[in-house]
């Protein structure tokens, strides 16, 4: 080897002229790096036994204060109610609906809402709302049934309107995963509680989804129904771990359980820690359910699919149907999601509603917005989602809670300088909501009758095994088990053991602190064009691929089992199935109640069409013109804010009265649009000067979004027929008379 000369540096030196330059540098890299791995390892390990050594374990980033605790309630359970602490710097307006966002309780500990700033607490405080959470201890209550979680929600909830006597509306509630299924139960039981929902990867119509893709629904079947959930509970000796629900998890992606997320750290040693251990301190966290609650959820919803269809009932006999829910409902779920895919998060309307006429009929208002490739937990844990959607979400609720009855999905687009109405925007995005119908739900493919006849033969085969297994089996599981055995079996199990295994109580983890923090001083990491650098990445990218292709065989094994061994005419006879039944299985029912209501409800509104002033006049123009368009976003409603004051001398409006408006409005112009748009010149203020202002008021708020398209522009000129006044010239129409006055534009329904 030479001398070092024109300028090179020993290291460049040593690359050119020692072939086993590379593979000295790696190797050294490579130790350093497995030290640092190991040593990450141990501190997960130290990290899961201070946490789950805590009395209320959260991994929440702000500072929570106990308002309830729902051990004290007179139904004890171990949910709780706080509210968030504002952080420095954050001002929230009291007057503003509250937001309360529950965690889901599937087998991991609570304060993934809160996980940090970037979350959905942080961006719906920095939108000014105030904030609460419910989370929950690691050990139920005893006797707690998933009802009396519901019932202590109401309290909680019931609180915090009583905190915000002068907030706009009733809080925004967020249900994320197991949360959102919860709070959609109570939001049906009692409705006057909510003032918006969103449930975020929640599964709500569970049998639903489609062929080679997420089989996860087929779990129950393959395993021969509950009576399975049953024995784990009674081997717990009453309590359900949930670290075997953190397992059926990880279970459905094994590259990223057995590989990818280790390999991550492992290459990324420099950095990547932070991130790892933060993330591990909630995976890792694992609560237990009753036996009671795990039972009803796996047997009422998983398998037996009772929720959407309207077959849950309460203790005191209520049936819980989910269209008696009146706040409006935003969906957000994701095609990358292998837990909740689109179908188990939207199907559920499909399930209820015959169509967007059914969905208005009720009052009610869905939006849905489908991600593109993020994961079931990026969806409640993500920086980029919370700043995107779940920041458009919070800072366009008003928006939401305002749109008329209907099915719409929730569109994003960037924001730019040429975008129209750009001052009228806050933040990086603009919300739109566009006006769907159900076959854009069925378009994302579902089951059909066979499916349903599949999966309603697997719900009546786990009863009879479930029967079996609490008559010939139970009574002797419970008898034989010594006490403590379900501690003893929590402890040993291989989520727990590979925690305890590698933190500082195991003896022989001792030495890699010290070697570790020896490797972080000497540190070597090597360039990224090194060739045994590059292999290192090609294998890893094998064995995911390998991993990959064992899943996609499972996969496809199991899905080919569920739909031969319960598609077969035989089983689906002997479980009491028709057939030649070509209806769903799992729609819910209707009753002439709410058809009668619906007859009452519509001529109460017919005799207050020729009823109303100025505001009800703008209101109609408004949804007229917006029907063209199918839609609207968060410009027209941020412009649509002075439709709110435009009358000189009369009181503003508040949230909940401008939302009545728009609904009755809007209904009055479905029921009979001729007679509604006809009152229009009668309920106008004789001022030609309010005139004037009202309409261009409007003109303000339908032009918000750009230049109209055509129909909407024939619309807006009817309207502007409509204000005329004596022929006042400042009201006339900008086109000719007779383009003014075209023939009738009827609604279009998308």
């Amino acid at each position: 080897m030479s001398i070092p000369s024109n300028g090179q540096n020993k290291d460049e030196v040593s690359f050119q002229y020692n072939p086993f330059g590379p593979a000295f540098d790696y190797a050294v890299d490579a130790a350093q790096r497995s030290l640092l791995f190991w040593d990450v390892m141990r501190q997960r390990g130290n990290q899961y036994r201070a946490h789950v050594a805590k009395t209320a374990p959260h991994v929440l980033s702000y500072t929570p204060e106990i308002l309830i605790d729902g051990r004290t309630l007179e139904r004890p359970v171990n949910y709780a109610l706080v509210r968030i602490v504002p952080p420095e710097g954050v001002k929230v307006d009291q007057t503003r609906r509250p937001f309360v966002v529950v965690d889901p309780r599937a087998g991991h500990g609570p304060g993934i809402g809160g996980f940090k700033a970037d979350s959905e607490i942080g961006v719906a405080l920095r939108a000014g709302h105030p904030c609460y959470f419910i989370g929950f201890l690691p050990d139920p209550a005893p006797g707690q049934t998933i009802e009396d979680i519901a019932r202590a929600e109401a309290v909680f909830l019931e609180k915090v309107i009583a905190l915000h006597p002068d907030a706009d509306a009733k809080p925004c509630v967020v249900g994320n995963c197991q949360a959102g299924w919860a709070v959609m139960m109570l939001a049906a039981l009692r409705p006057e509680l909510f003032g918006s929902i969103i449930i975020a990867g929640s599964p709500l119509s569970y049998w639903a989804g489609v062929h080679g893709k997420y089989p996860m629904r087929y779990s129950g079947g393959l395993l021969g129904g509950s009576w399975l959930t049953a024995l784990t509970s009674d081997l717990g000796q009453g309590k359900f771990d949930g670290a075997w629900l953190v397992q059926n998890f990880e279970n459905q992606n094994p590259a990223n359980t057995y590989w990818t997320k280790q390999y991550n750290l492992y290459s990324k040693i420099d950095t990547e820690a932070p991130r790892y251990l933060g993330f591990e301190e909630w995976w890792g966290g694992h609560v237990n359910l009753n036996a009671e609650e795990i039972q009803f959820i796996v047997d009422e919803l998983f398998i037996g699919n009772n929720l959407a269809a309207g077959r849950i009932k309460t203790s005191d006999g209520f049936t819980i149907d989910l269209r008696d829910i009146r706040s409006p409902i935003v969906v957000f779920c994701s095609r990358g999601d292998n837990i909740t895919p689109p179908q188990q998060a939207l199907d559920w309307i499909l399930d209820l509603y015959d169509d967007v006429d059914d969905i208005r009929s009720h009052g009610q208002t869905i939006v849905y917005t489908i991600h593109e490739d993020i994961g079931h937990l990026g969806i409640f844990v993500s920086a980029g989602v919370a700043r995107k959607e779940h920041g458009e979400f919070a800072g366009n609720i008003d928006l939401i809670d305002a749109l008329p009855p209907g099915l719409y999905e929730a569109i994003f687009e960037p924001k730019t300088n040429e975008t129209a109405g750009v001052n009228l925007v806050d933040g990086d995005w603009i919300m739109r909501c566009e006006a769907r119908t159900l076959d854009d739900i069925r378009a994302l493919g579902g089951n059909d009758a066979a499916d349903d006849r599949r999966f309603a033969a697997a719900a009546r085969v786990s009863e009879i095994n479930l029967a079996l297994y609490r008559t010939f089996v139970q009574p002797w599981v419970r008898e034989l088990l010594p006490n403590g055995f379900g501690e003893w079996l929590s402890k040993l199990h291989p989520l727990r053991l590979q925690y305890e295994l590698l933190s500082d109580a195991n003896p022989m983890m001792a030495p890699i602190a010290d070697l570790a923090t020896q490797a972080a001083e000497e540190r070597r990491p090597i360039p990224s064009d090194n060739p045994f650098l590059a292999l290192e990445q090609t294998m890893s990218r094998q064995i995911v691929a390998g991993l990959d292709a064992w899943q996609g065989w499972v996969e496809a094994v199991s899905e080919a089992t569920f739909l031969s061994v319960y598609g077969s005419p035989v089983l689906q006879a002997a479980a009491g199935i028709d057939p030649a039944d070509e209806t769903a299985q799992r729609r819910a029912g209707k009753t002439g109640l709410h058809r009668r209501m619906l007859q009452s409800r519509k001529a109460e509104l017919k005799g207050r069409i020729d009823e109303g002033g100025l505001r009800e006049c703008l209101a109609r123009g408004l949804l007229y013109v917006s029907m063209a368009r199918g839609g609207a976003d968060e410009r027209g409603f941020a412009a649509i804010r002075r439709l709110r004051r435009v009358e000189d001398g009369m009181p503003q409006m508040s949230l909940g009265e401008f939302k009545s408006l728009i609904r009755d409005q809007f209904l009055m112009l479905l029921i009979d649009e001729e007679a509604t748009l006809a009152a229009i010149p009668k309920l106008l203020p004789a001022d030609p000067d309010l005139r004037r202002k009202g309409l261009a008021a409007l003109e303000t708020i339908v032009k918000a979004r750009g230049e109209l398209p055509e129909e909407a522009t024939q619309r807006w000129q009817e309207i502007t027929r409509l204000f005329q006044l004596n022929g006042d010239p400042s009201t006339k129409p900008t086109k000719p008379p007779e383009q003014a006055k075209a023939p009738h534009v009827k609604v279009v329904r998308r």
